[in-house]
């Protein structure tokens, strides 16, 4: 039992040890996270590419299907009905037929596997409306490109689904800022990076420093030994009393050198 108290004493002390470590560097490690800020935020500001986004908004109107022979009739208000409605419409829009429609139409320079990256769909909670957004580094294509999507897909539909209709509730319009980078997040991100490296160097550091700096650590730490002398700081006394500061004092001093001292090293 007394093992195992003493065993968490000393724990608490390196603990408290490592506290002051990284207080006493703690304006490194903030300048740490000033200077990582200020990378993320260069980085962000010139080598990423904003991009903007677009959004389209449309109605499912499912009061009945049929496809090929069979014949389904459906209430309105099933919501289960509407959110397979929406995927289905969402599966028809991300085709290649309905994209390669709204390439020849827009003229942007994309190809169909490009273009389904650029374009998102779900509905709207669980309803039947469901929006599309169009994210890319131009606002005015991106408004371009929802908004034949809105002219396209409704006829899609119609040719592939008897019985249904989309109707576009909004069309797109031109976003005037962009939706990404966020410069706020990644500024942030990049200070806490920094701040957490500068902490790891200062904690790998402390733990693995050997050094005796205090007489309290050997009369605590091996009391079955007497501590016969310390060597006093001869060097100019850089620390008060026994290294009461972390990582300064070349040995265990009294304060700065005596008169005596000085005369003798004369």
């Amino acid at each position: 039992m007394s093992e195992t108290k003493t065993e968490q004493a000393e724990y608490e002390i390196d603990l408290l040890q490592l506290g002051k470590a990284l207080w006493h560097r703690i304006v490194l490690i903030l300048l740490a996270g000033v200077l990582t800020a200020s990378i993320g935020y260069l980085y962000t500001r010139f080598y990423v590419t904003p991009l903007y986004q677009s959004t389209a908004t449309f109605y499912v109107n499912n009061k009945s299907i049929s496809v090929g022979s069979g014949s389904l009739s459906l209430s309105t208000g099933d919501l289960n009905v509407s959110k397979s409605l929406v995927s289905s419409y969402i599966v028809i829009l991300r085709s290649r037929t309905t994209l390669n429609e709204v390439i020849e139409k827009t003229g942007v320079p994309y190809s169909y596997a490009q273009l389904r990256k650029m374009i998102s769909a779900a509905s709207v909670d669980d309803t039947e409306i469901f929006q599309i957004k169009v994210t890319g580094p131009d606002a005015e294509e991106t408004e371009r490109i929802a908004n034949c999507i809105a002219l396209v897909l409704p006829e899609t539909v119609a040719s592939i689904i008897d019985g249904t209709s989309v109707r576009t509730v909004d069309y797109a319009v031109a976003p005037t800022n962009p939706s990404s980078p966020s410069y706020t997040r990644n500024v942030a991100i990049a200070f806490l990076i920094g701040v957490a490296l500068a902490a790891a160097v200062v904690v790998i550091r402390f733990l693995t420093d050997d050094t005796i700096r205090t007489e309290d650590y050997l009369t605590e730490n091996y009391k079955s030994i007497p501590l016969l002398a310390v060597v006093p700081d001869l060097l100019g006394g850089r620390t008060k009393g026994y290294g009461s500061h972390y990582g300064y004092g070349y040995g265990y001093g009294y304060g700065s050198q005596t008169d005596g001292d000085k005369s003798r090293k004369g």
